[in-house]
Protein backbone atom coordinates (compact mmCIF):
# COMPACT_ATOMS: atom_id res chain seq x y z
CA UNK A 1 0.00 0.00 0.00
CA UNK A 2 1.05 3.60 -0.64
CA UNK A 3 -0.01 6.20 1.48
CA UNK A 4 1.08 9.87 0.16
CA UNK A 5 -0.52 13.08 -0.49
CA UNK A 6 2.35 15.59 -1.28
CA UNK A 7 4.82 16.01 -4.12
CA UNK A 8 7.57 14.04 -2.39
CA UNK A 9 6.33 10.93 -2.70
CA UNK A 10 6.25 11.18 -7.00
CA UNK A 11 9.01 9.84 -7.61
CA UNK A 12 9.20 7.18 -5.17
CA UNK A 13 5.57 6.40 -7.07
CA UNK A 14 6.97 6.96 -10.08
CA UNK A 15 9.55 4.00 -9.55
CA UNK A 16 7.24 1.78 -8.25
CA UNK A 17 5.11 1.30 -11.42
CA UNK A 18 8.30 0.48 -13.03
CA UNK A 19 9.65 -1.88 -10.30
CA UNK A 20 8.53 -5.25 -10.21
CA UNK A 21 6.39 -4.43 -7.02
CA UNK A 22 3.07 -4.21 -7.44
CA UNK A 23 1.14 -1.40 -5.79
CA UNK A 24 -2.08 -2.45 -4.47
CA UNK A 25 -3.91 0.57 -3.38
CA UNK A 26 -2.81 4.32 -3.14
CA UNK A 27 -4.24 6.38 0.23
CA UNK A 28 -4.40 10.20 -0.35
CA UNK A 29 -5.79 13.20 1.67
CA UNK A 30 -9.38 14.06 0.25
CA UNK A 31 -9.28 16.70 -2.58
CA UNK A 32 -9.37 20.24 -0.87
CA UNK A 33 -10.07 23.25 -2.49
CA UNK A 34 -7.58 25.74 -4.84
CA UNK A 35 -7.65 28.59 -6.67
CA UNK A 36 -9.82 31.29 -6.91
CA UNK A 37 -12.74 29.64 -8.18
CA UNK A 38 -12.04 27.09 -4.90
CA UNK A 39 -12.07 24.16 -7.12
CA UNK A 40 -12.19 20.75 -5.04
CA UNK A 41 -8.10 19.20 -6.57
CA UNK A 42 -7.25 16.07 -5.55
CA UNK A 43 -3.55 15.56 -4.04
CA UNK A 44 -0.81 15.24 -6.45
CA UNK A 45 -0.69 11.92 -5.64
CA UNK A 46 -3.81 10.90 -6.09
CA UNK A 47 -3.86 12.52 -9.67
CA UNK A 48 -0.87 11.10 -10.86
CA UNK A 49 -2.04 7.60 -9.48
CA UNK A 50 -5.88 7.67 -10.70
CA UNK A 51 -3.58 8.65 -14.20
CA UNK A 52 -1.77 5.43 -14.56
CA UNK A 53 -4.68 3.15 -13.32
CA UNK A 54 -4.10 2.26 -9.61
CA UNK A 55 -7.06 2.25 -7.19
CA UNK A 56 -7.25 5.06 -5.30
CA UNK A 57 -9.17 5.99 -1.73
CA UNK A 58 -9.30 9.48 0.10
CA UNK A 59 -10.16 9.44 3.86
CA UNK A 60 -11.06 12.05 6.06
CA UNK A 61 -9.98 9.80 8.92
CA UNK A 62 -7.83 6.76 7.91
CA UNK A 63 -7.91 5.94 11.21
CA UNK A 64 -12.15 5.20 11.07
CA UNK A 65 -12.88 1.51 11.29
CA UNK A 66 -14.26 1.20 8.40
CA UNK A 67 -11.28 2.26 6.68
CA UNK A 68 -8.91 0.07 8.42
CA UNK A 69 -10.76 -2.66 7.32
CA UNK A 70 -10.95 -1.33 3.77
CA UNK A 71 -6.90 -1.28 4.30
CA UNK A 72 -6.58 -4.43 5.55
CA UNK A 73 -8.57 -6.20 2.60
CA UNK A 74 -5.83 -5.15 0.13
CA UNK A 75 -3.76 -7.65 2.00
CA UNK A 76 -0.34 -5.95 1.46
CA UNK A 77 3.38 -6.58 2.58
CA UNK A 78 3.96 -4.11 3.23
CA UNK A 79 2.72 0.02 3.94
CA UNK A 80 4.95 2.86 2.50
CA UNK A 81 4.34 6.29 4.03
CA UNK A 82 5.50 9.39 2.24
CA UNK A 83 4.43 12.87 3.21
CA UNK A 84 1.03 11.52 3.82
CA UNK A 85 -0.52 14.30 6.40
CA UNK A 86 -2.35 12.48 8.59
CA UNK A 87 -1.05 10.34 11.68
CA UNK A 88 -1.18 6.48 11.88
CA UNK A 89 -3.10 4.55 14.13
CA UNK A 90 -2.16 1.30 15.92
CA UNK A 91 -5.48 -0.10 13.50
CA UNK A 92 -3.71 1.09 10.21
CA UNK A 93 -0.08 0.17 11.14
CA UNK A 94 -1.22 -3.35 11.23
CA UNK A 95 -3.40 -4.08 8.08
CA UNK A 96 0.26 -4.25 6.69
CA UNK A 97 1.64 -7.91 7.14
CA UNK A 98 4.68 -6.43 7.54
CA UNK A 99 3.91 -3.56 9.31
CA UNK A 100 4.45 0.57 8.07
CA UNK A 101 7.30 2.08 6.63
CA UNK A 102 8.06 5.90 6.49
CA UNK A 103 10.33 7.90 3.80
CA UNK A 104 11.18 11.08 5.77
CA UNK A 105 13.38 13.68 5.13
CA UNK A 106 15.84 14.00 6.87
CA UNK A 107 18.49 11.97 8.79
CA UNK A 108 16.41 10.86 11.68
CA UNK A 109 16.78 11.95 14.70
CA UNK A 110 17.58 15.19 13.77
CA UNK A 111 14.18 17.03 12.55
CA UNK A 112 11.71 15.34 13.78
CA UNK A 113 7.72 16.40 12.48
CA UNK A 114 6.75 18.38 9.52
CA UNK A 115 9.14 20.52 8.61
CA UNK A 116 12.57 19.35 8.42
CA UNK A 117 13.97 20.43 4.58
CA UNK A 118 13.27 24.50 5.53
CA UNK A 119 14.61 23.81 8.84
CA UNK A 120 18.08 22.22 8.28
CA UNK A 121 19.09 25.22 6.07
CA UNK A 122 17.64 27.98 8.68
CA UNK A 123 19.66 26.13 11.25
CA UNK A 124 23.21 25.94 8.92
CA UNK A 125 23.37 22.32 8.21
CA UNK A 126 25.86 21.60 5.55
CA UNK A 127 24.57 18.25 5.35
CA UNK A 128 20.89 16.95 5.00
CA UNK A 129 18.91 13.46 3.62
CA UNK A 130 16.45 11.12 3.77
CA UNK A 131 15.47 8.16 6.21
CA UNK A 132 13.57 5.27 6.34
CA UNK A 133 12.12 4.11 9.47
CA UNK A 134 9.15 1.50 10.79
CA UNK A 135 6.11 3.24 12.12
CA UNK A 136 5.21 4.10 15.82
CA UNK A 137 3.22 5.73 17.94
CA UNK A 138 5.42 8.48 18.65
CA UNK A 139 6.09 11.10 15.56
CA UNK A 140 9.21 10.05 13.00
CA UNK A 141 10.79 8.13 16.69
CA UNK A 142 10.58 4.35 15.05
CA UNK A 143 13.58 2.17 14.17
CA UNK A 144 15.37 3.49 11.80
CA UNK A 145 16.07 1.20 8.04
CA UNK A 146 17.47 3.31 5.86
CA UNK A 147 19.73 6.49 5.91
CA UNK A 148 21.12 8.16 2.90
CA UNK A 149 22.93 11.38 3.19
CA UNK A 150 23.77 14.45 0.54
CA UNK A 151 25.68 17.85 1.26
CA UNK A 152 23.12 21.01 1.27
CA UNK A 153 24.25 23.75 -1.62
CA UNK A 154 25.12 27.02 0.10
CA UNK A 155 23.08 28.89 -2.58
CA UNK A 156 20.18 26.18 -2.21
CA UNK A 157 16.53 26.94 -1.30
CA UNK A 158 14.18 24.84 0.62
CA UNK A 159 12.06 24.41 -2.53
CA UNK A 160 15.47 23.07 -4.39
CA UNK A 161 16.20 20.61 -1.71
CA UNK A 162 12.64 19.01 -1.72
CA UNK A 163 13.02 17.84 -5.11
CA UNK A 164 16.86 16.68 -4.86
CA UNK A 165 15.91 14.72 -1.42
CA UNK A 166 12.42 14.04 -3.07
CA UNK A 167 14.66 11.83 -5.68
CA UNK A 168 17.49 10.49 -3.65
CA UNK A 169 14.24 9.29 -1.52
CA UNK A 170 13.82 6.80 -4.31
CA UNK A 171 16.97 4.59 -3.63
CA UNK A 172 16.78 4.72 0.00
CA UNK A 173 12.90 3.04 -0.67
CA UNK A 174 14.41 0.99 -3.44
CA UNK A 175 17.55 -0.36 -0.45
CA UNK A 176 14.87 -0.67 2.10
CA UNK A 177 12.46 -2.83 0.26
CA UNK A 178 15.03 -4.96 -0.78
CA UNK A 179 15.56 -5.47 3.00
CA UNK A 180 12.03 -7.05 3.07
CA UNK A 181 13.04 -9.38 -0.05
CA UNK A 182 12.22 -13.49 0.26
CA UNK A 183 9.58 -12.88 3.49
CA UNK A 184 12.39 -10.68 6.05
CA UNK A 185 10.91 -8.37 8.23
CA UNK A 186 14.08 -6.30 9.32
CA UNK A 187 13.08 -4.87 12.99
CA UNK A 188 15.48 -1.62 12.08
CA UNK A 189 17.63 0.23 14.25
CA UNK A 190 16.01 1.93 17.57
CA UNK A 191 17.19 6.04 17.17
CA UNK A 192 18.93 7.92 19.98
CA UNK A 193 16.00 10.05 21.44
CA UNK A 194 18.54 12.09 23.02
CA UNK A 195 19.79 13.39 20.38
CA UNK A 196 16.00 13.91 18.70
CA UNK A 197 15.65 17.83 17.21
CA UNK A 198 12.05 19.00 16.41
CA UNK A 199 11.05 20.39 12.87
CA UNK A 200 7.90 22.39 13.42
CA UNK A 201 5.25 23.52 10.81
CA UNK A 202 6.21 26.44 9.32
CA UNK A 203 2.81 29.38 9.43
CA UNK A 204 2.75 32.30 7.11
CA UNK A 205 3.98 34.76 9.84
CA UNK A 206 6.94 33.07 10.00
CA UNK A 207 8.17 34.29 7.06
CA UNK A 208 8.58 38.65 8.14
CA UNK A 209 12.03 38.99 7.38
CA UNK A 210 13.72 41.69 9.54
CA UNK A 211 17.16 42.91 7.87
CA UNK A 212 18.36 43.78 11.82
CA UNK A 213 19.74 39.99 11.49
CA UNK A 214 23.63 38.72 10.35
CA UNK A 215 24.46 38.35 6.74
CA UNK A 216 24.81 34.63 7.07
CA UNK A 217 21.39 34.88 9.04
CA UNK A 218 19.79 36.39 6.51
CA UNK A 219 20.82 34.30 3.76
CA UNK A 220 20.14 31.18 5.55
CA UNK A 221 16.35 33.04 6.44
CA UNK A 222 15.44 34.02 2.47
CA UNK A 223 16.70 30.77 1.59
CA UNK A 224 15.00 28.01 3.88
CA UNK A 225 11.77 30.08 3.63
CA UNK A 226 11.24 29.65 -0.16
CA UNK A 227 8.60 28.94 -1.98
CA UNK A 228 6.67 28.41 1.91
CA UNK A 229 6.38 30.95 3.59
CA UNK A 230 8.44 32.84 1.99
CA UNK A 231 10.94 35.57 3.22
CA UNK A 232 9.13 38.57 3.04
CA UNK A 233 9.49 42.64 3.60
CA UNK A 234 8.15 45.68 2.37
CA UNK A 235 10.22 47.69 -0.02
CA UNK A 236 9.94 51.49 0.70
CA UNK A 237 11.10 54.09 -1.85
CA UNK A 238 12.25 57.61 -0.88
CA UNK A 239 9.62 58.87 -2.40
CA UNK A 240 6.58 57.53 -0.86
CA UNK A 241 5.81 54.53 -3.03
CA UNK A 242 5.53 50.87 -0.77
CA UNK A 243 4.67 47.15 -1.77
CA UNK A 244 5.32 44.22 0.10
CA UNK A 245 7.63 41.34 -1.60
CA UNK A 246 8.76 38.03 -0.84
CA UNK A 247 13.17 37.53 -1.33
CA UNK A 248 13.70 34.01 -3.15
CA UNK A 249 17.51 34.13 -3.39
CA UNK A 250 19.87 36.61 -1.92
CA UNK A 251 23.74 36.25 -1.31
CA UNK A 252 26.70 37.86 0.74
CA UNK A 253 27.78 41.47 -1.25
CA UNK A 254 31.02 40.38 -3.14
CA UNK A 255 33.13 41.86 -1.90
CA UNK A 256 32.27 41.73 1.34
CA UNK A 257 31.61 45.28 3.30
CA UNK A 258 30.23 46.82 6.27
CA UNK A 259 26.76 48.41 6.75
CA UNK A 260 26.22 51.00 4.90
CA UNK A 261 23.15 52.55 7.04
CA UNK A 262 20.31 50.77 9.12
CA UNK A 263 19.42 47.56 8.93
CA UNK A 264 17.17 46.94 5.10
CA UNK A 265 19.02 50.45 3.58
CA UNK A 266 19.85 50.17 0.22
CA UNK A 267 23.05 51.76 -0.84
CA UNK A 268 24.55 53.06 -4.48
CA UNK A 269 25.25 49.77 -5.13
CA UNK A 270 21.91 48.50 -4.32
CA UNK A 271 23.14 45.77 -1.92
CA UNK A 272 21.21 45.91 1.92
CA UNK A 273 22.54 46.69 5.17
CA UNK A 274 22.30 43.93 7.50
CA UNK A 275 23.21 43.77 11.22
CA UNK A 276 26.99 42.95 10.37
CA UNK A 277 27.48 43.36 6.81
CA UNK A 278 25.37 43.50 3.20
CA UNK A 279 23.66 41.35 1.23
CA UNK A 280 22.65 41.27 -2.57
CA UNK A 281 19.47 40.68 -3.68
CA UNK A 282 19.17 38.31 -6.12
CA UNK A 283 15.58 37.25 -7.07
CA UNK A 284 12.24 38.47 -5.33
CA UNK A 285 8.52 38.14 -6.01
CA UNK A 286 6.25 41.52 -5.69
CA UNK A 287 3.15 40.49 -3.63
CA UNK A 288 1.12 41.27 -6.89
CA UNK A 289 3.55 39.73 -9.73
CA UNK A 290 5.86 37.02 -10.65
CA UNK A 291 9.33 36.46 -9.53
CA UNK A 292 11.72 38.32 -11.27
CA UNK A 293 15.47 39.04 -11.13
CA UNK A 294 16.56 41.90 -8.30
CA UNK A 295 17.48 43.68 -11.79
CA UNK A 296 14.19 43.61 -13.54
CA UNK A 297 12.73 44.85 -10.31
CA UNK A 298 15.04 47.98 -9.81
CA UNK A 299 14.34 49.09 -13.36
CA UNK A 300 10.75 48.49 -13.30
CA UNK A 301 10.71 50.31 -9.53
CA UNK A 302 12.99 52.59 -10.24
CA UNK A 303 15.17 51.54 -7.15
CA UNK A 304 17.50 54.26 -5.98
CA UNK A 305 19.68 54.40 -2.99
CA UNK A 306 18.55 55.40 0.49
CA UNK A 307 15.18 53.44 -0.06
CA UNK A 308 14.50 50.43 1.86
CA UNK A 309 13.55 47.07 3.13
CA UNK A 310 10.98 47.42 6.13
CA UNK A 311 8.97 44.60 8.25
CA UNK A 312 5.71 43.37 5.63
CA UNK A 313 2.27 45.30 5.93
CA UNK A 314 -0.50 42.87 6.61
CA UNK A 315 -4.07 43.38 4.90
CA UNK A 316 -6.43 44.33 7.41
Amino acid sequence: MFLASGEFALPTLRWLLESPHVVRLVVSQPPKPTGRGRRMTPTPVAAFAREHGLPVIEPENVNDPAWVERLRAAEADLALVIAFGQKLGEGVRGTARHGCINLHASVLPKYRGAAPIPWAILRGETVTGVTTFRIVDRMDAGPVLCTRTTAIKPDETAEELHDRLARIGVDAVRATLDLFADGASPPGTPQDDGAATRAVKLRKEDGVLDFDRSVSEIVRFVLGMWSWPGATARFESADGRWENVTLARVRPSEPACAPAGRPGTIDPRLFVSCRDGMIEVLELKPASGQRMTWREYVNGRRVKAGDRFTPPQRPK
